[in-house]
């Protein structure tokens, strides 16, 4: 993973020390919140409903263990014993108090961390897939154009203040595991007929109170002509994203209400000025960052059969260990190896995304015995240990277990992507963490789980949509109505490159309904799929209708 320079460490250090003294400034009256509310959220610092809330930048998901024992040191010393982490591929601290949020900063800032850029109308933490250099699908490791936009997009003076927050994400497989088509602006990596790196460039794509997913504007652009083709859409942007209404300036608005073509012209148009200029990266640049994703120090291995996995497990944990191994435990480029992922969803127990100190400190401690000291984030809200040996799996298995973390509903109803919500975020109209608990609870039964097969259920506590509810296969977003907390339903939202957004189906309902909702459509899921239809398959094939009639029809609101 890539490593900090002395400019990136003086940088990092300089930010925190100005924030130290924009801190002091304010505890002493100096500043007044609204002279302090711009540059604390430049430092990703949040007033919420109940504490301050730190955002901390995870670089498209990457971080290593080390970076993960900071956290989790800062999670028992300064919060509540945890951390959550985001939709974005980051983590937050949600029981801060503004005193200590420059010496968490310093801490981070000795571990390569920060937390610029996690708020603000600027360009947020690129994401990406989280299985980056070592998925079978992959056509080329993203991570050094990532690298390479972040640094290009760090503290860039021209986009600081955009018409509002900008989010990059960038996939580079045959599958797309970054819900590329809903950001601002995706890249799809591949390589041309000539085998050179090229991206196809989408914009215009959001979640919000306003769902849209991107279209294409550029095919096949040069890998080195990204800094100039991606500040001629920020520049359309900045010149005529709408700043009078913070409901309606991200660029998808804008996009709409040009026009796709017109939006292109546009940007082609200001590209010309930019094109072949001094931002164009370099192979030299190229080599600079690559050199920090190279491969780690695998050994030559043999690929193992499931068999021969599953016979490492004692006969008493055969059957959870098949369970895991079928859902948590994903194929590697290299023979002997596996990619796992960690559950951070525990049935009813504890928000999605959460994780303590204990048990970050416990992962650190597995990634440096399994898995070369690397951890990734991911979109789901879980980890991911990219490089574990085939051969080491039941044994990191047990190790795990005693954490919590091997629960084997990967992908599954129970895999809930939410939002804080009202719990914490003072924008939420609602609660999604009970909602998300009271669901995990109801489908507790991991072999009618494991029955139903994949399903997404995403719920978000308010239109700002960051639990990503209108891609869930089912969605739920809270709502109030006349001070009381409601929560509609989608169906029919898709990630990938099938990606869809979810239709609503009626009418709220209140939060005691919410199990009994989702069991209503669920049973006919059951009546209706056909061998081996996976649930959003048949949403598209018989449509709404049938789950609405069902739902009003035996769920009585309130």
């Amino acid at each position: 993973m890539y490593q900090y320079d002395a400019i990136d460490q003086r940088l990092v250090d300089d930010r925190v020390n100005q924030f130290r003294d924009q801190v002091k400034r304010r505890l002493d009256d100096q500043l007044s919140e609204e002279e302090f509310r711009p540059l604390r959220l430049q430092n990703g610092l949040y007033l919420q409903r109940h504490a301050y809330m730190l955002r901390v930048a995870i670089p498209y998901g990457l971080f290593n263990s080390a970076q993960l024992r900071t956290l989790g040191k800062i999670a028992e010393k300064y919060d509540r014993g945890y951390g959550h982490f985001t939709t974005r591929q980051n983590i937050q601290f949600n029981w801060l108090t503004l005193e200590d949020t420059p010496e968490i900063l310093a801490e981070l800032a000795k571990v390569e961390m920060h937390a610029i850029q996690t708020s603000g109308n600027c360009i947020r933490n690129i994401t990406s897939d989280p299985f980056a250099g070592i998925a079978g699908d992959e056509i080329v490791d993203p991570r050094p154009v990532c690298e390479l936009l972040r640094q290009w997009s760090t503290l860039h003076p021209e986009f600081a203040y955009l018409p509002r927050k900008f989010k990059i994400a960038v996939s580079a497989s045959k599958k797309d595991r970054a819900i590329v088509a809903a950001h601002d602006l995706g890249l799809y990596l591949k390589k041309n007929t000539q085998g050179e790196l090229v991206a196809d460039v989408l914009v215009g794509g959001g979640m919000g109170r306003t769902p849209i997913l991107g279209v294409i504007i550029k095919h096949d652009l040069p890998w080195k002509e990204l800094p100039n083709y991606l500040s001629a859409v920020l520049r359309v942007y900045n010149r005529f994203g709408r700043r009078d209404n913070m409901y309606k300036a991200r660029i998808k608005i804008l996009v709409k209400a040009l026009g796709p073509e017109e939006f292109a012209r546009q940007v082609e148009a200001e590209y010309e000025h930019w094109v072949g200029g001094k931002s164009t990266f370099t192979d030299a640049e190229w080599q600079r960052v690559a050199q920090y994703f190279t491969r780690p120090a695998y050994q030559t291995l043999t690929k193992l059969s499931a068999q021969e996995v599953l016979a490492q497990a004692g006969a008493s944990d055969q059957q959870a260990f098949a369970r895991w191994l079928n859902r948590n435990v994903k194929d590697h480029q290299v023979p002997g190896y596996a990619s796992v992922v960690l559950s951070l969803k525990p049935h009813g127990t504890v928000a999605p995304g959460d994780v303590t100190t204990a048990q970050m400190l416990a992962i650190a401690d597995l990634a440096d015995k399994y898995c070369f000291g690397e951890i990734r984030a991911t979109h789901e809200q879980n980890l991911v240990l990219a490089d574990v040996q085939q051969s080491q799996l039941y044994a990191l298995w047990q190790e795990a277990k005693q954490q919590g973390l091997v629960l084997p509903n990967i992908g599954y109803l129970t895999d809930i992507i939410a939002c804080p919500g009202g719990d914490f975020c003072s924008l939420a109209n609602a609660k999604s963490i009970p909602i998300a608990n009271d669901i995990q609870k109801r489908f507790d039964d991991l072999d009618y789980l494991h029955d139903l097969g994949d399903i997404s259920l995403n719920i978000s506590g308010c239109m700002n949509s960051c639990g990503h509810h209108h891609v869930g296969n089912i969605g739920i977003l809270g709502v109030d109505k006349d001070g009381q907390e409601w929560y509609q339903v989608t169906l029919g939202g898709e990630q990938g490159l099938n990606a869809a957004i979810g239709k609503v189906i009626g009418p709220s309902f209140f939060a005691e309904d919410m199990p009994d909702v989702i069991s209503k459509v669920i049973d006919v899921y059951v009546e209706k799929r056909e061998p081996n239809e996976k649930f959003v398959d048949t949403v598209h094939r018989i449509g709404i209708t049938p789950f609405k009639e069902r739902v009003y029809a035996e769920v009585k609101r309130g």
